[in-house]
């Protein structure tokens, strides 16, 4: 039970925290929510102009420093990159269009069921679904090659970006977008918002907390382990609204969120799907990029990137429901999925020698 701890704990904080920033200012269901946060640094950067999410949120730069300090402590950090990196930018992308779609990343879809919302309950068997067609993929011999060994210097690139966020955050020039109304304007205070993104930052950092590696790892290895800190989450957010009043059952009237079912279900198979041919789900990017890992970084900025087109071209979901324009872009998406997974499927092991090495 003692090697269980790790992820337990850090899934009980992680559940803990987000209904903390609830409390003391996130808008509600999303104390974390890896998608919606970078979607907001997008809009904060002037990436994106809708007016309602352009915020620089402190929590995404805690959560890399968090998870940067800690695997320097542990001789874990490590610079590396070169697997596939512009595929993997793509693949940021292609996950953020599916949580753009069902509006909040696989952590979010664990708060948003853990405050009633049940709108997540048609999400999570689409995102187990998604996982499942990744692992299909895997176990043909999926792979986006190696990752190598960098100097020191590249892997500092992720922790250098987000000190300089949080330094626009706090002097907020007048170049920067802050909204003024909607999600982007609900915010908690900086300094506990800036904590509690540096304490689920060392804990998932030591626990190698992802959720989409929990149902992985269920599937190919009948392995609980990852699975106990997606459980904790849930368990720790749930106790923590029922307490403050938060839980508010019912599929209609939920903050962000729509109650179309099947493009909640498809939105979080995109994701899912996105999230195992990335090797992480959004949160395992950030802690990644933190640890040195450039082939992370790369995913995370094409999820802001992604971000940016999507609002910009008026793919995204709203309460109102999903988009013409954005139901296509979707199926678009899951199409760019099948050409990137059988693209790089090796059916040897000396097939994928052969290609690393001619890449």
């Amino acid at each position: 039970m003692r090697e269980k701890m790790p992820i337990i704990v850090a899934g009980a904080v992680t559940g803990l925290c987000a209904v903390i920033l609830v409390l003391l200012g996130n808008p509600a269901n999303m104390g974390f929510c890896i998608a919606c946060f970078l979607r907001d640094i997008a809009g904060g950067l002037g990436l994106h102009r809708a007016a309602v999410v352009q915020y620089l949120r402190p929590e995404i730069a805690g959560l890399i420093l968090g998870a940067f300090i800690t695997s320097l402590f542990a001789k874990e950090f490590k610079a590396g990159g070169g697997a596939s990196p512009l595929l993997r930018f793509i693949l940021g992308m292609l996950m953020m269009s599916g949580a753009l779609i069902f509006l909040g990343c696989p952590l979010r879809m664990i708060l948003r069921l853990a405050g009633g919302d049940w709108n997540a309950l048609v999400a999570l068997p689409g995102y187990v679904a998604g996982v499942w067609i990744g692992v299909f993929f895997l176990k043909k011999g999926y792979s986006l090659g190696r990752s190598q060994e960098q100097p020191a210097v590249n892997g500092y690139v992720a922790p250098f970006m987000a000190l300089a966020l949080l330094v626009l955050a706090i002097a907020a020039p007048a170049f920067i977008f802050f909204s003024t109304e909607g999600p982007g304007a609900m915010h908690a205070p900086l300094a506990a918002a800036l904590g509690a993104g540096l304490l689920v930052g060392i804990l998932a950092q030591r626990s190698r907390l992802c959720t989409m590696g929990a149902i992985r790892d269920l599937i190919l290895f009948k392995e609980s382990h990852l699975f106990l800190g997606v459980a904790s989450i849930f368990i720790a957010a749930l106790i923590g609204n029922l307490i403050a009043g938060k839980f508010m059952p019912g599929f209609t009237g939920q903050p962000v969120a729509h109650n179309d079912a099947l493009w909640n279900f498809l939105g979080m198979s995109v994701v899912g799907w996105a999230a195992v041919l990335a090797g992480g789900c959004p949160l395992r990017q950030l802690i990644l990029a933190g640890e040195g890992q450039g082939d992370a970084l790369f995913t995370v900025l094409g999820m802001i990137t992604g971000a940016a087109l999507i609002h910009n071209f008026g793919l995204a979901a709203s309460a109102q429901g999903v988009p013409a324009a954005g139901k296509w872009s979707l199926l678009i998406s899951a199409a760019l999925l099948i050409i990137i997974g059988a693209g790089n499927i090796y059916r040897t092991a000396a097939g994928r020698n052969n290609k690393t090495a001619s890449a």
